[in-house]
């Protein structure tokens, strides 16, 4: 596999660990990737809420979470850092801020469109904007805008298909349409960074996500003009993640039927492994609560049947009897839990049996 650039960053195993929250991806996972030549990518997504104590102060407790787990990355590894902060955030800004503050190599930004994202750059800050679109228009957009108010460009742009895990930037009716599949938006959104790079002389790498599970798969996204991949589900089963063991049996357990896309509280479709819980709100079972966080701007309290910040703070302490997880089309084929280093070796071997298949057939 070739090197993925993004501006002065060299990454010689051009995989991004997604980002996944709340507390799946932090430290452990991040440097283990890392330390294999991937990005390794801590989750901001309510990281201080799963031991906070005094609910007033939320803020101070995702602050002082991210910071500290940026300083345990450092101590485990030397390898590139990126950090996923979700648009929707109530605490966007916030933690975006901490983040260049610290030094972070990368911010990825999705949930939303990060339309002023570079604005929170600081004189010498050296921290990479990388936003997260699931199509070409929101690409274009966010690129003119970025252009237009801050005469910045993303210094590579992730593109999300609708086979990704946790909450989908696309309508419930477009998940299943191929016209919406990552094989087609890839190419469209490659187009529109080739654009802009003509006109500006900044090189904009896209890298393809949602639903790569396997070497081939990488393969082909890289043969299609994908400058790398971001890959998260795999990720969690995999001793080095920060979930709870229960979280990682119930990846291992899944069945293909057991993925399934909810409706979220926050307004976005998302894709989980149905369990207990997701079955009683289905069926109507409201789950008594009271908002201590309210974390996600677009979060209907009023008529939430649950909160999902407390499901999934209970789910990655692996009680999924109050919590559920979210997972990629692809969690029924993980069938046991490995070594970071084994998964990133299979999936190496994988590339360059499929390389090498490749050339025999042409």
């Amino acid at each position: 596999m070739k090197p993925l650039r993004i501006g002065d960053i060299s990454v010689s195993l051009p995989i991004i660990q997604g980002g996944m929250g709340v507390g799946i991806s932090l430290s452990g996972l991040a440097s283990s990737v890392a330390n294999e030549g991937g990005v390794g990518v801590i989750a901001a997504a309510m990281i201080g809420m799963g031991n906070i104590k005094n609910k007033t102060d939320v803020l101070s407790a995702n602050v002082n979470a991210l910071k500290s787990e940026i300083n345990k990355f450092r101590e485990k590894s030397k390898g590139i850092l990126g950090v996923n902060i979700m648009v929707a955030l109530t605490d966007f800004g916030d933690m975006v801020k901490t983040a260049i503050e610290e030094k972070v190599d990368i911010i990825f930004s999705g949930a939303g469109l990060p339309l002023d994202l570079p604005k929170y750059l600081i004189e010498g800050a050296k921290t990479k904007l990388v936003p997260i679109v699931s199509s070409a228009k929101a690409a274009k957009i966010l690129c003119m805008k970025w252009l237009s108010k801050f005469n910045y460009l993303p210094d590579a742009i992730v593109v999300e298909g609708p086979k990704a895990g946790g909450h989908l930037g696309f309508k419930p009716e477009q998940i299943n349409d191929p016209e919406y599949s990552l094989e087609k938006i890839v190419p469209r959104v490659i187009e529109v960074a080739r654009e802009f790079e003509l006109e500006n002389g900044k090189k904009i790498p896209v890298i393809a996500a949602g639903g790569i599970y396997t070497g081939e798969d990488i393969l082909k996204f890289i043969n299609m003009g994908a400058s790398g991949v971001q890959m998260a589900t795999s990720f969690v089963a995999t001793h080095e993640c920060d979930a709870d063991i229960e979280f990682k049996k119930a990846y291992i357990n899944a069945k293909e039927e057991d993925v399934a896309i909810i409706k979220s509280p926050v307004g976005m479709p998302g894709r989980a492994i149905m369990n207990g819980f997701i079955k009683d709100v289905i069926d109507g079972a409201k789950k008594i609560f009271k908002c201590p966080y309210h974390c996600i701007q677009t979060c209907e309290v009023e008529k939430s049947p649950y909160c999902i910040a407390q499901a999934l703070i209970n789910a990655k302490k692996g009680k999924l009897q109050n919590g559920f997880a979210f997972a990629g089309s692809n969690v029924y084929r993980i069938k046991e839990i490995v070594s970071v280093h084994d998964l990133i070796e299979k999936l190496k071997s994988e590339y360059e049996r499929a390389k090498n298949n490749l050339k025999k057939t042409i």
